[in-house]
C-alpha cells in the first residue's frame, strides 16, 4: 500500500537478452566445453563471433571484469546475474589480445561497448572463439525463452526472454 502512496514502481523481474556479438547463434548444448554444454555455470547461450567487438547484452551493472579480460559478470536491475566468456580456454592467453573498455561498478546499457579481442588470435591461441552468455544464478529462474536461432547482430538481435522468479 505504501508503494502506492508513493508512487514507488514494482522492479521488474525479467529482462530480454540482445547479443553480444555479431555472428552465428549457437545453442549451449553444442558448445565443444562441457562446463557450459552441460550446464554446469548455468543456462545460456552463445555465438561464434564474426568480430572482435562484444556489447552489452543487457542494461545493468558491470559486476567483474577477469583480469585476463576474457569475460565479463554482469547484473541486472531484476536480478539476473551474467557472464560473457570470449572464447574456450581463453584464460591462457593471460590477457593477450583483450581490451576491456568498462571496469567494475559502471553502468552499461544493451549495445555499450565491454571489451574488444582479436578473433584470429584467440582462433590461434584458445580452444575455440565461441562466446557463452551464461546466466550464473539460473537456479533463480521461472521461465528462460530462446527467441532467435541463425545468424545474430549485436545490440540488436534479441536472443533470450528470463523471467526471474
Amino acid at each position: 500500500m505504501l508503494k502506492k502512496l508513493f508512487g514507488k514502481k514494482e522492479e521488474s523481474k525479467e529482462a530480454t537478452l540482445v547479443a553480444p556479438l555479431d555472428g552465428k547463434i549457437v545453442q549451449l548444448e553444442d558448445v565443444p566445453d562441457p562446463v557450459f554444454s552441460q550446464k554446469m555455470m548455468g543456462e545460456g547461450i552463445a555465438i561464434e563471433p564474426a568480430n572482435g567487438e562484444v556489447v552489452s547484452p543487457v542494461e545493468g551493472e558491470v559486476v567483474q571484469v577477469f583480469p585476463t579480460k576474457h569475460a565479463v559478470g554482469l547484473q541486472t536491475k531484476s536480478g539476473i546475474e551474467l557472464l560473457v566468456h570470449i572464447g574456450l580456454e581463453t584464460v591462457s592467453m593471460d590477457g593477450e589480445g583483450f581490451e576491456a573498455h568498462v571496469k567494475q561498478g559502471d553502468k552499461v546499457s544493451a549495445g555499450d561497448k565491454l571489451i574488444t579481442f582479436d578473433v584470429d588470435l584467440v582462433n590461434e591461441k584458445a580452444k575455440s572463439s565461441v562466446t557463452p552468455v551464461i546466466i550464473t544464478n539460473s537456479d533463480s529462474i521461472e521461465n528462460l525463452e530462446t527467441l532467435n536461432t541463425g545468424e545474430a547482430v549485436k545490440g540488436e538481435t534479441e536472443l533470450l526472454h528470463v523471467q526471474m522468479k
